[in-house]
């Protein structure tokens, strides 16, 4: 899978998703099991990752339940939080081949930051968590990080790296992810659900993360191909 390293003018872009991509969780379960809310909020995670509510509203609603959860609760979901497969190896590929790697999560930045480090990611953007006291207050702060701000961020992260958009590679799993993967030069459903699937350029069914770089890789060589 590995391949030689290619000049400045190959370089791409790799934007991920977070949970259920880049890890194996969705955090939000993870702290809804501090707050005695995990089938509630996993019932409504569903729906939205299917498209069949808005993700704003259905973000505000799981996270009101975890209103009184203790911050410290947060390094236990840190901890727990399971890399899927081969996703080390993605981010460590992507590196050699000299590509910026960044996350985009409708999750939580206090979370991400922690998963993004060991791996030497240093952009990403995911929702915040409002406390108070010590405890969460069951309310975000600051803009949602929905589906269209996953392709906002997509498009700050390439022009911040000039890297062109067609040089960009988009990788998630949930209908929150559509508008990067359309934007993206490679856009890539990775273990998703039907409605990603059928919409996204690309597929991977998993459960190796690592296997889209023998998509971006595919699409390199036919383009190759036609010079």
């Amino acid at each position: 899978m590995s391949a030689p390293v290619p000049g400045p003018a190959a370089r791409r872009l790799l934007v991920m998703d977070v949970d259920s991509t880049l890890i194996q969780d969705e955090v939000i379960e993870l702290i809804a099991e501090h707050a005695g809310t995990r089938a509630e909020v996993a019932a409504v995670t569903e729906r939205a990752m299917r498209g069949e509510l808005d993700f704003a509203g259905s973000l505000r609603e799981r996270v009101a339940t975890l209103a009184g959860v203790p911050v410290s609760a947060l390094d236990d979901v840190r901890a727990r939080a399971r890399y899927t497969p081969g996703a080390r190896e993605l981010v460590a590929e992507a590196h050699r081949r000299g590509w910026v790697v960044a996350l985009v999560s409708g999750g939580f930045a206090e979370v991400v930051a922690g998963l993004a480090a060991p791996l030497g990611i240093t952009r990403f953007r995911a929702n915040r968590l409002e406390v108070a006291d010590g405890v969460l207050t069951g309310r975000t702060t600051g803009p949602v990080v929905d589906r269209a701000a996953k392709e906002v961020a997509l498009r700050e992260f390439a022009a911040a790296e000039q890297v062109p958009l067609e040089r960009t590679v988009a990788v998630g799993d949930g209908a929150n992810d559509l508008d990067m993967i359309g934007a993206a030069g490679v856009g890539i459903a990775f273990a998703a659900k039907p409605l990603v699937v059928a919409r996204a350029p690309y597929s991977v069914p998993g459960p190796r993360l690592d296997a889209v770089l023998d998509v971006v890789d595919r699409v390199d060589r036919a383009a190759r191909a036609l010079l």
